[in-house]
C-alpha cells in the first residue's frame, strides 16, 4: 500500500506546483491581453484577437507539444519539461482570463463610469 501512496503524494505535489505557478503567471498576463483586445488601435486589437482565437481554438495538448518541441527544432535549444508545461498552460489560461476580464469590463454601463467620475474616482 505504501508503494502506491508515496509516489501519488509526490505527483500530487507536482500537480499543485503546476496549478499555482500557472495561476501566478496567467492571471496578470490576462490583463494586457484584455486591454489589447479592447484597444482602439485596430491593428493591435486585430492581432490580439487573432492570437486569442488561435490559442483558445487549438487543443491544449497541441500547445504543450509545440512549446516543448518547437524551440528545439527552430532555435536548437531545449529546456525542461516542467518549464514548457508552465509556459504553455500560462499562455492558454491567460487567453481565457483575458476574455473573462474583457467581458467584465465591457459589462459596466457608461452611467457607472460617469457616477464614479462625479465621486472623484479616476478611470
Amino acid at each position: 500500500m505504501t508503494k502506491i501512496i508515496l509516489p501519488m503524494l509526490g505527483a500530487s505535489v507536482v500537480s499543485i506546483e503546476v496549478f499555482f505557478l500557472t495561476l501566478v503567471f496567467s492571471v496578470p498576463l490576462g490583463f494586457p491581453l484584455a486591454a489589447g483586445r479592447m484597444s482602439r488601435f485596430k491593428p493591435l486589437s486585430y492581432l490580439v484577437n487573432a492570437f486569442l482565437l488561435v490559442i483558445r481554438g487549438t487543443p491544449l495538448i497541441l500547445q504543450l507539444i509545440a512549446v516543448y518541441f518547437a524551440p528545439a527544432y527552430i532555435f536548437k535549444l531545449s529546456y525542461d519539461r516542467f518549464a514548457a508545461a508552465i509556459i504553455a498552460l500560462s499562455v492558454n489560461y491567460a487567453c481565457y482570463f483575458a476574455e473573462i476580464y474583457r467581458g467584465g469590463i465591457q459589462s459596466i454601463p457608461k452611467g457607472q463610469y460617469e457616477a464614479a467620475k462625479v465621486l472623484g474616482y479616476t478611470k
